[in-house]
């Protein structure tokens, strides 16, 4: 793996179009594999708010649907972006269903998850909606559980510290 930071990796948004996450560089992320039949779901509303709230000082949610937990993410792409548009009036960009785990897990996956290319908050993606704080600079600064609600005053707190 020759990637040294989350700005290194490119993949299809939502809508198929090859996006370089470098096109994010100078911001700050909030990396969530999301899907639409989970418990988790309704955090979309949170991950919406925060985004809006920090646009303009310099935050973006990126969303990634993955199929890995339960087969809560069965739609296409055009299924996951009429669901989330109309149900959570989501704005922030989505990408293509990747694989969070697994045999087939995406690149962006194995680099956030492995002990070499993220020593501080490695570990498996347990479940739908964990989330990866990225400072401006590409470096991962801090990681939050799925049941981890995107309001949080640990998540808030954690990005207005960056911001």
């Amino acid at each position: 793996m020759n990637e040294s930071s989350v700005l290194d990796f490119t993949l299809a948004d939502i809508r198929g179009t090859e996006t370089p996450l470098r096109a994010f560089a100078g911001k700050v992320l909030l990396l969530v594999n999301v899907a639409s039949k989970c418990g988790n779901t309704p955090q979309y509303e949170g991950l919406q708010a925060l985004y809006s709230r920090f646009r303009e000082k310099g935050l973006v949610v990126l969303g990634f649907p993955a199929n890995n937990f339960l087969r809560q993410e069965p739609g296409n792409e055009t299924q996951i972006l009429e669901f989330c548009t109309q149900t959570y009036s989501v704005s922030f960009p989505l990408f293509s269903k990747i694989s969070v785990k697994g045999k087939d897990i995406h690149p962006l996956y194995r680099f956030l998850t492995e002990r070499e290319t993220n020593p501080d908050f490695a570990g498996k993606i347990g479940w739908n909606f964990a989330k990866f704080l990225v400072d401006r600079g590409g470096k991962i600064v801090a990681r939050f559980e799925p049941r981890l609600d995107p309001l949080d005053p640990q998540v808030v707190g954690a990005v207005e510290k960056i911001l």
